[in-house]
């Protein structure tokens, strides 16, 4: 392999004949081209074109075939009293999962009522949805919308504990102890 010189090569300016040639320091920074026989090109070796092929999958075996569906993420809401709980199962991840949750979410939070994000049934939660949490909190603080989370597992709490996000939305361990809190809310505002 050729090595790289780090002193610079002096090149006369000018035709060798004339008087007063001048001489222009050039600095090597790339390396030298590797010679010919250590190039990949040379080396490479020829094509077989007696390589072994299969079958591709015929239409039965297609037909047969489990396809997973592309959203990971069911959500269904429900109503108890004055309170829509949107219960989520599956993962709530980048792209379409996360946008999904926050889209139903929003819709609900633009009519400023009071929503439970029941994440009893979520198996994994990365980044955006970490996000998309926290811009639902921001949509029900802007609307005077009451927003909480309940039933999240082990994981998914340690991970809104470890973003802080659990100082900044109400997260209950049950679905139950959530919706009693409505109902505490309701009572002292009787009084």
């Amino acid at each position: 392999m050729a090595k790289m010189s780090r002193l610079p090569k002096f090149v006369r300016l000018g035709t060798p004949a004339a008087a007063g040639t001048r001489f222009s320091k050039i600095y090597q920074i790339f390396m030298v081209p590797k010679p010919g026989e250590f190039r990949l090109s040379i080396n490479m070796q020829t094509i077989d074109r007696n390589w072994q092929t299969w079958d591709e999958p015929g239409m039965q075996a297609a037909a047969s075939a489990y396809k997973e569906s592309k959203l990971k993420l069911s959500l269904e809401t429900r109503n108890r009293g004055e309170v829509l709980i949107v219960h989520c199962q599956g993962r709530i991840v980048y792209r379409d999962e996360a946008a999904a949750m926050s889209r139903v979410a929003g819709e609900i939070l633009k009519q400023g009522s009071k929503m439970v994000l029941d994440l009893s049934g979520v198996t994994s939660m990365d980044s955006a949805g970490i996000g998309e949490l926290a811009l639902l909190q921001t949509w029900a603080h802007e609307r005077r919308a009451e927003f909480k989370v309940a039933g999240a597992n082990e994981t998914i709490r340690e991970l809104l504990n470890l973003t802080n996000l659990d100082s900044i939305i109400e997260v209950h361990p049950t679905l139950d102890e959530a919706l009693e809190t409505f109902r505490e809310d309701r009572v002292c505002a009787d009084c």
